[in-house]
C-alpha cells in the first residue's frame, strides 16, 4: 500500500493538469461563441446623420439591465409605431434613434427607477430608391447615405451594353407632386453639366430607358 500510494497520486496530479489543459483550450472557443452571440444580437446598419427611422425598419431595443423590456427584433409597423413588452405601442416613425431612446426611457420609468435603452438599426428598409430599365441589376437599393444617381447607376452595376444613357430620368413624388429630373450620363462622366447628378431622396425612381 505504501507504494502505490505515490503512483495513485501522480495519476491524480495528471488528471487533474490534463482536466485543467481542456478547460483551458475550451475556454477561448466560449468566450469566442459568447462574444459572437453579443455581436449578432448588437450589429448595427451605418445611418446617415440625418436618418430618422420610418415604417418598415427594423430595431433591436436593448435594456442592459432589464431584459424582460428588451425586443431584440421589431419593426415599424405602417403607421409608424412599434410594440414593446409592457410598453406596448411607442412612436417610432419621425423620430431620430436617440429621440426614440428618450421616448422610451421615459414611457419605462413607470417599471424600473433607471431605465437605459439602447436602441440600434438593424435594417433600413423605409429609405429606398429604385432602378429600373436597361441596367444590369436593376432592383431596390437602400439608402444608407448621400447617394447620387451616378452612384446609383455604379451601384447597380452600370448601363447595359449598347445603351448610352443619355435620356435617364429620375421621378420623385413629393407632397403629391411628381417631379422629374434629367441625367444625361455621357455628360456627367465627362465632367460637363455636374448639377444633373443630384442627391436622391428615398422613394426615387431612376429609369433608364
Amino acid at each position: 500500500m505504501t507504494r502505490t500510494l505515490p503512483i495513485l497520486a501522480v495519476a491524480l496530479v495528471l488528471s487533474i493538469g490534463a482536466a485543467a489543459s481542456t478547460a483551458e483550450a475550451q475556454a477561448p472557443q466560449a468566450t469566442k461563441a459568447v462574444a459572437a452571440s453579443t455581436t449578432a444580437v448588437v450589429t448595427a446598419v451605418p445611418v446617415a446623420p440625418d436618418y430618422v427611422i420610418g415604417p418598415d425598419d427594423v430595431l433591436s431595443i436593448l435594456f442592459w439591465r432589464d431584459k424582460d423590456l428588451s425586443a431584440a427584433d421589431v419593426t415599424v409597423r405602417p403607421d409608424g409605431k412599434i410594440t414593446l413588452p409592457l410598453l406596448n405601442d411607442v412612436q417610432a416613425s419621425g423620430r431620430t434613434p436617440e429621440q426614440l431612446g428618450d421616448a422610451i426611457r421615459e414611457a419605462a420609468r413607470k417599471y424600473v427607477e433607471d431605465p437605459n435603452p439602447t436602441v440600434i438599426v438593424k435594417e433600413i428598409k423605409s429609405r429606398r430608391v429604385f432602378i429600373t430599365g436597361r441596367i444590369e441589376k436593376p432592383g431596390l437599393y437602400p439608402l444608407n447615405g448621400r447617394t447620387t444617381i451616378l452612384q446609383l447607376i455604379a451601384m447597380a452595376g452600370g448601363l447595359r451594353e449598347f445603351v448610352d444613357g443619355k435620356d435617364i430620368s429620375v421621378m420623385r413624388n413629393e407632397k403629391d407632386k411628381q417631379t422629374v429630373f434629367d441625367f444625361n450620363y455621357q455628360d456627367v462622366v465627362k465632367k460637363r453639366y455636374l448639377n444633373q447628378n443630384i442627391e436622391l431622396k428615398p422613394g426615387d425612381v431612376v429609369v433608364v430607358p
